[in-house]
This record gives structure tokens, C-alpha cells and sequence, in this order.
């Protein structure tokens, strides 16, 4: 059993306010893995007076970019170095399947990689050619950081949404205080002990684990410069609120109710394959899973039939075992959300091809769902509007090409999406039609130096590469 009776703040390990541990359970079978302190408005307040008493003397924010550079790239050395061990804890709190645990290693390090190198790139200050020649002055600009950033993650991908934020905020010379979700202290716990063998400047840099009250307290801290967030759109436009009522800058990054595009031309059997990875991901709970498969008429039971062989193939189990597909919900009420949409969508007249609101047989100690699969679905169901967050699919038919973009742009979410086709350049025009953030063509992965965020309520700014980094920045004109 992993436990930490301390909690992360500046840089060192510290004293909570509140001794006692939260019990963190597994979910492949509830029993107790781990014990953590959690922390407290009193918590909070001694992470953000850090921060601010580092970002104020500048020993973090006046470093050379170079030099900052230098040390997240240390950094990142000393994750890769434990990518086995960072995702082995994932899956032990998470219930992550480990072959995807150990398939996001490599991604944690392209994207690392991006941010590296738009920060090598970057312009810190350049000086702009006057539009007019006879212009009695020179402009300098500057990008500065914006000052302490409250960086909140959610609990579904750990690691990479952490690093996602701290990597940029950091390079850009910010204080950040990462508030995480209380089961994921485990792997959360390991990072903050990455960050202290790194040496950041004492007050830089905390890793707190909270509840939902005490994340508010953080984000509604008037020490806080911006809010980074991940998370639920919910939860995103409380944030929002309190953000806009204080001034803070803010970026959103939240939920999403993707479509996959299967045109008429598509190779079923290589979609379907795509459809593995890109809507089952992380067992279903991802952000950016595919979920709506959208199939032309006259094909339409041909992608059903080929669903149900997919995911009636796939292992559901122990996530430790490397030939388990789809492992367990994180928590009992996550399980029992899930179970309650696979019920609704039997209520709303949809087809159960597979799965069911059933426990697995021999999974009833766990947190575990059985994969499902809808079809008959139309637009307007709730399963096919709202974020399931679990290993279910639902199948709508469309007429031709402008209806599947119109089904697919019927959705109050904008995050991701795909579409199939034999001819890659026809995919790229429908990809141009279909309102979201990023948009897969045949199952290419998602790249880490171009932009990533949502459309719609599915957030606010983006993340990855030179963009995501400009985001923890402030523009400084100076005229001389």
C-alpha cells in the first residue's frame, strides 16, 4: 500500500492541516491501494502564498527562457525515465487497462517535446518594423508570464493532463499551484516527487490533492492569476463564472460527445479497427472518445454487425493483466452513472446490439461496466447528446454527406472527431465542414505542436505546442 501523510507545497513535503488520510480504493476490486492526505482552504492558502512570494522576487519568472528550458527538459528525461512506473500507478488507481497506460508514455513525450520546442522558437521579445517608415518610434514586444496559475486536472488521465499545464506554465516563467483529483494521488504524488528532484526555486511549484469545495476556494483565490482547467463542462462554467466575476484569465478544456464519420466509400473493417482505439479509449472514459458512430443507410447494418464482432472480442478485466482491453470505472458512482445511460437508452427505444446494464460476470467486486453497443439511435436521444464517459457506443444512420455533417455538428460539444474514407482528400473537405476543435482522418493520432481545445461548450483556449504555451503568457508593449 502507497501512502503520503505530507503534502506538496513550494517544493517540499510539508504537514497537511487536516491529519487525516483520504482511503484510496482499487477499482478492479475495492480493496484499500493507497492513503492520502488531502488538502484544505488553509492548505491552499500557503501553496498560493508561495507562489506569489516566488513569482514576485523572480526567481522563477527572470530565469532565462533557455535555462528554463533546460530544466523541464530534465524534467522530462526523469518521467521517461519511470514511464513504466508512472503507468503502472495509473492503473492501479485509475483502473486503466496497462496497454493503454504504457501506450501514452511515448505521447507524454511528443508532447513535452512540442512544448520544448515552441519555447526554443518562441518570440520573447522582438521589436516590430514600424508600418510607417517615418514612425518617430520603435515598438518592443514582450511576452511575459502571467503570474500564479491554478492548473486543475481531472482524474481520467492524470499524468498527461498535468503535464499538459505545468510544462507550458512553467516555461513561460509562471508559479503553479496543480490542484488533482483525491484518487490520483498515487501517480500525482510520484510527479511532485519528479518535480522536487528537478530544482525548481523554493515556492514555484505545488501538487495538491482536493475535493470539489476546496478547488472552488483555490480557483476563487484572489492571488490567482489564471485558471487552467480540465474537466466537466459543469464544472467549467462554474469556473467561468468565477473567473469572469474576479477578471482572471482562464482556459477551459472540457467535455465532448465526438462523432465518427464513416463515409459511404469507407473501409468498414478498418474503421471499425479505428473505432477500437479512438471510442474506446481509457475504457471509455475520455474526453475526446468517438462515441457517436455515424454510418450511411445503405451500410448501416453492415457497421453494426461489425461493432458488435469488435466489441464482443474485447476483453473486460483485471487492468493489469496486458490482455485486458477495457478495465473497470474508477469509482462506484462513475459505474453506476454508466450503467444508468446503458437503462436510459433501452427506456428511449434504442437497440441493444450488445452489452447491457449488467455487471460482467465475475467482475462484481469491481467498478466494472459491460461494453455496449446502441443502434437505431436518433440525434436527439440523450445518449446520443449527453457525455456518457464509459465504454458505450451508439450508432446513428445518416442520408448522405450533408446530413452526417449536420448530425455530427448536432451536439452542444466541439472537442473531437473523425471521418473514414478511401479518398483521404474528400475526408479532409468533410473534416473542414465539422464544427470541433480537432478532427482525425482514418485514425491519425492527435499531434501535440498544433492547437487542441473546443468548440462550443467544450472550452475555451487551447493547449499543446506554441499556442498552448502563449496561453500562460501577457503581451507587453514597449515604446521607445
Amino acid at each position: 500500500m502507497i501512502t503520503y501523510e505530507r503534502l506538496f507545497i513550494g517544493g517540499s513535503w510539508v504537514e497537511p492541516s487536516d491529519p487525516d488520510l483520504l482511503d484510496i480504493a482499487s477499482p478492479h476490486d475495492r480493496s484499500l491501494i493507497g492513503r492520502a492526505a488531502q488538502a484544505r482552504p488553509a492548505d491552499i492558502d500557503r501553496a498560493v502564498a508561495a507562489a506569489r512570494a516566488s513569482f514576485e522576487t523572480g526567481a522563477w519568472r527572470t530565469t532565462p527562457p533557455g535555462e528554463r528550458i533546460a530544466l523541464l527538459r530534465r524534467f522530462n528525461a526523469l518521467r521517461e525515465e519511470n514511464a513504466d512506473r508512472i503507468a503502472d500507478l495509473i492503473t492501479l488507481e485509475n483502473g486503466s487497462a496497462a496497454w493503454f497506460t504504457r501506450a501514452g508514455q511515448p505521447g507524454l513525450t511528443r508532447q513535452a517535446n512540442a512544448y520544448l520546442k515552441a519555447a526554443e522558437e518562441f518570440a520573447w521579445e522582438e521589436t516590430l518594423v514600424p508600418s510607417d517608415p517615418a514612425s518617430p518610434v520603435r515598438s518592443v514586444v514582450r511576452r511575459e508570464p502571467v503570474g500564479v496559475v491554478a492548473a486543475v486536472i481531472p482524474w481520467n488521465s492524470p499524468f498527461s493532463s498535468a503535464t499538459t499545464k505545468i510544462i507550458p506554465a512553467l516555461l513561460a516563467g509562471n508559479s503553479v499551484v496543480l490542484k488533482v483529483s483525491p484518487e490520483n494521488f498515487l501517480s500525482m504524488g510520484f510527479l511532485a516527487g519528479l518535480l522536487e528532484r528537478v530544482g525548481l526555486p523554493e515556492g514555484v511549484v505545488s501538487v495538491l490533492p482536493a475535493d470539489r469545495e476546496t478547488s472552488e476556494y483555490l480557483v476563487s483565490h484572489r492571488d490567482v492569476d489564471k485558471i487552467a482547467f480540465t474537466g466537466s463542462t459543469r464544472a467549467g462554467r462554474r469556473i467561468a463564472a468565477l473567473a469572469g466575476e474576479q477578471l482572471k484569465r482562464v482556459s477551459l478544456e472540457l467535455g465532448g460527445k465526438s462523432a465518427a464519420v464513416l463515409l459511404p466509400d469507407a473501409d468498414i473493417g478498418k474503421a471499425v479497427a479505428g473505432v477500437k482505439f479512438g471510442s474506446l479509449l481509457n475504457n471509455g472514459e475520455s474526453c475526446i472518445a468517438q462515441t457517436r458512430i455515424l454510418a450511411p443507410r445503405d451500410r448501416y447494418e453492415e457497421v453494426v454487425a461489425a461493432l458488435k464482432e469488435l466489441v464482443e472480442s474485447l476483453r473486460v478485466g483485471d487492468p493489469h493483466d496486458p490482455d485486458t482491453f477495457i478495465g473497470p470505472m474508477i469509482r462506484p458512482d462513475q459505474q453506476e452513472r454508466v450503467r444508468a445511460y446503458i437503462r436510459l437508452g433501452i427506456e428511449e427505444g434504442a437497440r441493444l446490439v450488445t452489452g447491457g446494464p449488467h455487471v460482467p460476470q465475475g467482475l462484481e467486486k469491481g467498478n466494472y461496466v459491460t461494453p455496449t453497443v446502441f443502434a437505431d439511435v436518433t440525434p436527439s436521444m440523450r445518449i446520443a447528446q449527453e457525455e456518457i464517459f464509459g465504454p458505450v457506443l451508439v450508432v446513428i444512420a445518416y442520408d448522405d454527406e450533408d446530413d452526417a455533417v449536420r448530425i455530427a455538428n448536432d451536439s452542444e460539444y466541439g472537442l473531437s472527431g473523425g471521418v473514414w474514407s478511401a479518398d483521404e482528400e474528400h475526408a479532409l473537405a468533410v473534416a473542414r465542414r465539422i464544427r470541433t476543435g480537432t478532427v482525425t482522418v482514418n485514425g491519425a493520432p492527435i499531434a501535440f505542436d498544433g492547437p487542441f481545445g473546443g468548440f462550443k461548450a467544450s472550452g475555451l483556449g487551447r493547449e499543446y505546442g506554441a499556442v498552448g504555451l502563449g496561453t500562460y503568457t501577457e503581451y507587453k508593449t514597449i515604446t521607445v
